[in-house]
């Protein structure tokens, strides 16, 4: 390989990877944008509920929901979830609201065990009247590997993440489909497991994502600041080869 081949691959070679390291800082400025423009919305109030199928007409926006819901019998596990410094999982179960909508209702918080048996989960049944926050599902981050995967338990999945085409999948809701939001069960309701309204939980607040996007942008600049200095000194040494 010539050395102008080399140089080429060499510039390439940094190119891309600046380039990865740039995109991985943009998804980060993203997120921290996302969860900025969360945070400023108002805190619905609990006076002015609207139903389901109202939030869902507004979906982008928070609302304080009360309404009747149908339970189905399945059962979603988000693993890795923390609270108070303890591992868990949060329990999710699909509810059908009059006009068919499906909706995945946050019913709080479990912790799991060293041994990593899941506890057993009785789904909730019938129709219950019921209120909460509707809100964005948890942040995945990066999906790596299924979403989901079945459990020794009935109808009952463990979740690396809350993938909503993949659990609508699994429930062969058929032509209903799940709202694009989750519905955070009123902490006051007996109904559930220990549960908040954070509406950032087990995820980074908006400062950590500046910061990490920084390092990335920076990372990025390096490289091409090691490329360049590479490229200097080869044509240094080639002048010094030529003039010898």
């Amino acid at each position: 390989m010539t050395r102008q081949h080399t140089a080429i691959f060499g510039w390439s070679l940094a190119l891309l990877v600046a380039a990865v390291f740039c995109a991985l800082g943009g998804w980060q400025l993203q997120r921290m944008h996302q969860k900025e423009a969360l945070l400023a919305q108002l805190p619905p109030s609990r006076a002015a509920a609207v139903s389901l199928a109202q939030a869902a007409a507004a979906p982008d926006a928070l609302h304080w929901v009360a309404d009747q819901l149908q339970f189905l019998p399945a059962t979603v596990l988000l693993d890795n979830q923390l609270r108070e410094s303890r591992a868990g999982i949060k329990v999710y179960q699909p509810a059908r609201a009059a006009n068919g909508a499906v909706v995945l209702v946050d019913l709080g918080w479990l912790p799991m065990p060293a041994d990593r048996s899941l506890p057993a989960i009785t789904p909730l049944q019938g129709t219950q009247a019921v209120q909460g926050l509707w809100a964005p599902a948890p942040a995945s981050g990066i999906a790596l590997g299924p979403a989901l995967t079945a459990t020794t338990q009935p109808q009952t999945w463990l979740a690396t993440r809350i993938d909503l085409a993949a659990i609508a999948a699994q429930l062969k809701l058929g032509n209903s489909a799940l709202a694009p939001r989750v519905l955070r069960l009123d902490p006051a309701m007996r109904l559930g497991y220990a549960r908040d309204l954070d509406l950032l939980p087990n995820t980074l607040p908006p400062s950590r994502h500046l910061g990490y996007a920084v390092q990335w942008f920076a990372m990025a600049l390096a490289v091409l600041l090691i490329a360049l200095v590479l490229q200097f000194k080869r044509r240094r040494k080639a002048g010094v080869g030529n003039g010898g």
